[in-house]
């Protein structure tokens, strides 16, 4: 988000999808907002695992790990997470 309350877009690239887990690159993002991205999908109760491996510094981008419990689509519960972060930071007064 910029200082202006816009938004700005975060690339993503779907590397493997299931209907349990999800492999996903940031591009560009650094590791403070998958820290909190991972933070919030293990605390989620439909979250079996989540984590990102940062990779080479120089040469890969992040790469993002989520399985999901029985039902719950790992792409769905992304989205709605990042969503509810991005609410959580518009909310915010300075």
């Amino acid at each position: 988000m910029r200082l202006d309350g816009s938004l700005v877009a975060m690339p993503v690239k779907v590397l493997a999808k299931s209907d349990s887990e999800l492999r996903v690159r940031f591009i560009g993002e650094s590791h403070t907002s998958l820290q909190i991205l991972r933070e919030r999908l293990n605390t989620d109760k439909g979250v079996d695992y989540a984590n990102y491996f940062p990779g080479h510094p120089d040469l890969d981008e992040p790469e993002f790990f989520i399985r999901t419990n029985k039902g719950v689509d790992p792409a769905d519960l992304l989205k709605k997470l990042i969503g509810d972060i991005t609410g959580d930071f518009t909310k915010m007064k300075i």
